[in-house]
């Protein structure tokens, strides 16, 4: 097994964050430590969150707040919201990192090889054509560019930038309204 020296991983491992109910999409949503969590940007029914394991820079799961590993489950008004803040995350990456394009999806049920599959979310990644290099081909090692702080930093202004949104500051995740 390769290893990869990443230091600034220590705070993630370290930060005493013990989910009440077991899942720690819930407790992100029902913190205050919106930076901390990497929780970008909220609306009523759904959150935007940076991928901690990120498949490259940018790399965010829009969830519904919601609890349930069932795509049915959600009542329309849960759905319509979940996707406007997909599509107000789209224009945000779009902003910030201007990929070439994304790959988009849910993981869902045991057999989908998602590792959180009792919580709804969907990944949103952002690509570049040649994004992929020698390290994931030969070395078996995928290399990330950004720090999740700078990545955080920019949706954040981006999500801030876009018409109908609340800025709390950057310790906080943008409110987005309409969505």
């Amino acid at each position: 097994m390769d290893q990869v020296f990443a230091p600034w991983r220590i705070e993630w491992v370290e930060r005493g964050t013990e989910p009440s109910d077991g899942c720690v999409f819930c407790s992100f949503v029902a913190d205050d430590a919106d930076r901390e969590n990497r929780l970008v940007a909220r609306s009523e029914h759904a959150f935007v969150l940076l991928n901690n394991y990120p498949y490259s820079p940018g790399h965010v799961m829009v969830i519904p707040r919601h609890h349930t590993g069932e795509y049915g489950d959600l009542k329309d008004e849960e759905l319509l919201d979940h996707a406007r803040l997909k599509q107000r995350t789209f224009d945000a990456l779009e902003e910030a990192f201007s990929p070439d394009g994304f790959n988009a999806g849910l993981n869902l049920g045991d057999g989908a090889g998602g590792s959180i599959d009792d919580h709804l979310h969907t990944h949103v990644v952002p690509r570049w054509e040649g994004d992929t290099n020698f390290m994931p081909v030969i070395g078996d090692t995928k290399v990330i560019v950004q720090a999740l702080e700078e990545s955080y930093d920019r949706l954040h202004e981006t999500f801030a930038e876009q018409e109908g949104t609340e800025d709390h500051g950057l310790e906080r995740a943008i409110v987005v309204g309409g969505a």
